[in-house]
């Protein structure tokens, strides 16, 4: 299995702060799939970046880029067309509790 990490990018900064009622439903919807994912063995580690730019991280693991490519493109986030999502190769070099 290849590491892969994704990245979401919201529309506008401060994004958390100002979401509307719909973009707050498709995020919880994310959400839960991220918390599947995680049971499932897929995921790895997810979360957001703070400040005035809240970018989402996931990182993944799947058997090639096109699997990887189709989970993020499947985030709601994503598939919805609130966010952006831009995916690239990763390598887990250290971690905590592994190493």
């Amino acid at each position: 299995m290849a590491t892969w990490i994704y990245f979401i990018h919201p529309p506008r900064d401060n994004f958390a702060a100002t979401m509307t009622d719909q973009e707050t439903e498709v995020w919880r919807v994310h959400f839960e799939r991220l918390q599947r994912l995680l049971t499932e063995g897929t995921l790895i580690m997810a979360g957001p970046t703070l400040g005035s730019t809240n970018t989402g991280i996931a990182v993944i693991e799947a058997a090639d880029e096109a699997t990887a490519r189709r989970i993020m493109e499947e985030d709601p986030t994503i598939a919805s067309g609130i966010a952006r999502g831009e995916l690239r190769g990763f390598r887990v070099s250290l971690l905590r509790g592994r190493d």
